[in-house]
């Protein structure tokens, strides 16, 4: 059959929009378009004409007043939709958008498309079946929910941008994807408006009418089209406001929190070797896209690699977020890192961002990762894969460019092996481990630690005093069981606490875990070089126990119940030869 082109309309408000804009015209002045009109010979000459379908301006003018007026995307279509739908002789109103392949290995019309490429989603729609009252015409999800752009009418309304007009499909009913239900619910005409805003293809707005679509409604129809193409524009800007507004509030938020750490920690200070080698590892891996996983004991500064290894990447730029797993109900878990929309559970008074979403283009720091529970990993594991997550109460699938960086003070293999931690999950997360050490494991990093915490309590608190030498031995003999967070603790507390500039160390390691597991009690007390001299021997003990191995089952590592990379520091420290 013949397709028959009507000739360009004469009136400017009865035309479609272009991608160019004429000399001297506003951005979204309307202009003549072509319409392509399917016509045919009526099949029954005899069957009762149907009533033309009429649209008259003044019945949408109550429509596009209520579109202005909203801001939210979804609730737009749906009030476009609906609004359609109970205007009379409509069956059917429907919205489809522009948006990027998602189902493709599924979709019905995946042989029309080459896949995986922009093409038209079915968001809203609205209808009155007359034949099957119980039928639910709001699914998104039925046959047509995707469109090939180019293919059927819909898809070509989008390429063209022209609208479309079938005025009867009883004339030809290869117009009518499934003729048989256009039959049975007395389905006669459609018309189709392409959504375009300032150039740009939004979409398409189609509507089913029980009565025949003749091409002169269709000036109404793109009236309306425009408007809608207008505040659907304004929709996406105002929700992409709102995202923006939110990440800046939790970016905020964290910055805040890593502010306060920073003072509390200050930055990667020392001079040891267990410290020059995590500096080597994270000139290493910083410039890299690689997952980290940073292991140590709480206090040792693991949030400090962290945000070392994201000051020296190349998403520096990009906001770190830091999230502690531990503190996250199970219940709020989704929502917590990938957000939810309003009216998804109860207390969901309002659509929000969630942690992915605002590390977008940056980096996300898992902290005590080994707290996730085993139920909710499954989920973490698939955005770190696939990069892609739904937020809580959204159909609509999301990406977000983020590096993870994990950090935790368990034993993840033990935790495998106690069945409390996935083993896939572990893999995904320790492509590049990092380990920090206690302070108890680098001694030599005490007095300049203790010199920066004094700096800075004492100009908090406004009083300045001076470390002495029995004070740093003091503080160098201590085993620290809490780590540099017990270091700052506790020369803050001396600083309050001194009189005239002298600091007073409350330390007892005879209160500390490591006391606590020692055989016997001393009463001499030993000197400092009493104490390297001890240790000392200790461990040339061990090594020669041990044949001099250090590594492995058997190995003076595992005699003395510490890291084979611990004793290798110890004994470089030291200058003990292994051989020897």
């Amino acid at each position: 059959m013949p397709i028959a082109r009507s000739p360009r309309f004469a009136s400017r408000d009865s035309g479609l929009p272009v991608t160019s804009q004429r000399a001297g015209e506003p951005e979204n002045a309307f202009v003549p378009r072509e319409c392509v009109v399917f016509r045919g010979a009526l099949a029954d000459p005899v069957a009762m004409e149907p009533e033309r379908f009429e649209l008259a301006f003044e019945s949408v003018r109550g429509l596009l007043l209520e579109m202005a007026r909203e801001r939210a995307l979804g609730p737009l279509l749906q009030r476009v939709v609906v609004g359609l739908a109970d205007l009379p002789a409509v069956a059917l109103a429907r919205i489809w958008l522009v948006r990027d392949g998602d189902v493709c290995e599924t979709c019905a019309m995946r042989a029309d498309c080459p896949g995986q490429v922009p093409c038209l989603h079915l968001v809203a729609s609205a209808g009155h079946p007359h034949a099957e009252p119980d039928a639910d015409w709001s699914r998104l999800d039925g046959e047509f929910r995707r469109f090939p752009i180019g293919q059927r009418k819909v898809g070509s309304v989008a390429a063209t941008t022209e609208a479309v007009c079938v005025e009867d499909a009883r004339r030809d009913a290869r117009w009518i994807a499934r003729p048989e239900w256009a039959e049975r619910e007395g389905i006669v005409g459609f018309g189709g408006q392409p959504l375009v805003y300032r150039g740009e293809v939004l979409g398409v707005l189609g509507v089913f009418t029980r009565a025949r679509f003749h091409p002169e409604p269709l000036a109404s129809l793109r009236a309306l089209a425009d408007h809608a193409a207008a505040s659907i524009a304004n929709a996406r800007a105002f929700e992409e406001n709102q995202r923006l507004r939110q990440r800046l509030e939790l970016e905020n938020e964290y910055l805040r929190d890593e502010l306060a750490e920073t003072q509390a920690f200050g930055e990667i200070v020392g001079a040891s070797p267990a410290i020059r080698e995590i500096e080597r590892q994270i000139e290493q891996v910083a410039p890299t896209e690689a997952t980290v996983l940073i292991l140590g004991e709480s206090g040792t500064g693991k949030e400090l690699v962290a945000r070392e290894i994201h000051r020296r990447s190349a998403r520096a730029d990009g906001p770190l977020i830091r999230v502690n797993c531990a503190s996250v109900p199970a219940e709020l878990f989704e929502s917590e890192f990938f957000g939810h929309v309003k009216g998804a559970f109860t207390g969901a008074v309002k659509d929000r961002i969630g942690r992915f979403a605002a590390a977008d283009g940056g980096t996300l720091l898992l902290d005590e990762v080994g707290e996730i529970p085993l139920g909710l990993q499954s989920k973490l594991l698939r955005v770190l894969q696939e990069g892609q997550y739904e937020r809580v109460g959204d159909d609509r699938t999301r990406e977000a460019s983020v590096r993870i960086l994990a950090a935790t003070n368990r034993d993840l293999a033990a935790e495998i092996r106690a069945g409390r931690f996935r083993e896939d999950l572990y893999y995904r997360l320790n492509v590049f481990p990092i380990a920090v050490p206690p302070l108890r494991e680098r001694v030599e990093d005490v007095p300049l630690l203790a010199e920066l915490f004094l700096a800075r309590a004492s100009q908090k608190h406004n009083r300045p005093a001076t470390l002495r030498r029995a004070d740093v031995e003091a503080l160098q003999r201590y085993p620290w069981p809490g780590n540099i967070r017990e270091l700052q603790n506790a020369v803050e507390r001396a600083v309050i606490t001194a009189r005239d500039g002298v600091l007073s160390f409350l330390l007892s390691a005879g209160d500390s875990p490591a006391a606590a597991q020692r055989p016997e009690a001393r009463d001499e007390v030993l000197t400092e070089a009493a104490m390297r001299e001890l240790e000392r021997a200790n461990l040339l003990a061990a090594l020669e126990r041990c044949g001099g191995k250090v590594y492995g089952a058997g190995g003076a590592a595992e005699l003395l119940g510490m890291k084979p990379t611990t004793l290798a520091s110890r004994l470089q420290r030291m200058g003990i030869e292994r051989s020897g």
